[in-house]
């Protein structure tokens, strides 16, 4: 199967609950690799790489509700684009 990378923009409230560093236990656990980092509008952009199956999982994470995931913040919406993967390594919360 062939790797894919995910740029995702969260909106809502994530900054200063934890998210980064939620998203990055999350998206080791699935086998993926990139990133998750503030930015300066109050959204967090997510880069994550792996197999398509895990990417997707990750996505359908971010937009869980926080009673059924303990995912901390609140997230209003996920804006996500695919691209070809590039080769990253390791998570990072930035």
């Amino acid at each position: 199967m062939t790797d894919v990378r995910l740029t995702a923009h969260v909106h809502g409230n994530v900054q200063g609950v934890g998210f980064r560093w939620w998203t990055r236990s999350r998206a080791l656990e699935l086998g993926l690799a990139g990133y998750a980092k503030n930015l300066d509008d109050g959204r967090v952009e997510v880069v994550a790489e792996g197999e398509r199956g895990g990417v997707d999982t990750l996505v359908e994470l971010l937009r869980e509700q926080p009673s059924t995931g303990g995912r901390p913040g609140r997230v209003d919406a996920v804006v996500e684009r695919y691209s070809k993967a590039r080769g990253s390594a390791g998570f990072d919360a930035r």
